[in-house]
């Protein structure tokens, strides 16, 4: 993304859905909205190619949607709820869907949201250029 760096860039493993992400992922986030009709996750899942030509998603975006990038499709622009339509079309809880966003087992991702989440530390900044005050 061309825009100006946010202090929320340089947090690891985030992507935070801001006006120019969103504006970045209209397509990905359309395509994924449209799953909500039957009729369109069955086109989707006769032939994904096809189905995703009806959106002008980037090469990127694209790739991203047909290889279950699930994180890459955040980094460009897709809202977790909206991608979320897109596991749920694949057979996937939510829970499955963040699990493997975390490399980590359905069980194991559990056991972490159980134990209170990710732990923080060491886990704060990607460097040491902003976010401090």
């Amino acid at each position: 993304m061309g825009e100006q760096k946010k202090e929320y860039d340089n947090i690891p493993g985030t992507f935070v859905f801001d006006a120019d992400r969103s504006s970045q992922g209209y397509h990905i986030n359309m395509f994924c909205m449209s799953l909500l009709k039957a009729e369109n996750r069955a086109e989707f899942k006769a032939n994904e190619e096809k189905y995703l030509d009806k959106f002008p998603m980037t090469p990127e975006q694209r790739e991203a949607v047909l290889k279950r990038q699930w994180n890459r499709m955040l980094e460009l622009g897709g809202n977790i709820y909206f991608t979320a339509k897109l596991g749920a079309t694949d057979g996937l809880s939510f829970q499955q869907v963040a699990a493997m966003m975390t490399g980590k087992t359905q069980e194991e991702y559990a056991q972490m949201m159980l134990d209170g989440g990710r732990n923080p530390d060491g886990n704060r900044y990607k460097s040491e250029w902003e976010g401090k005050k």
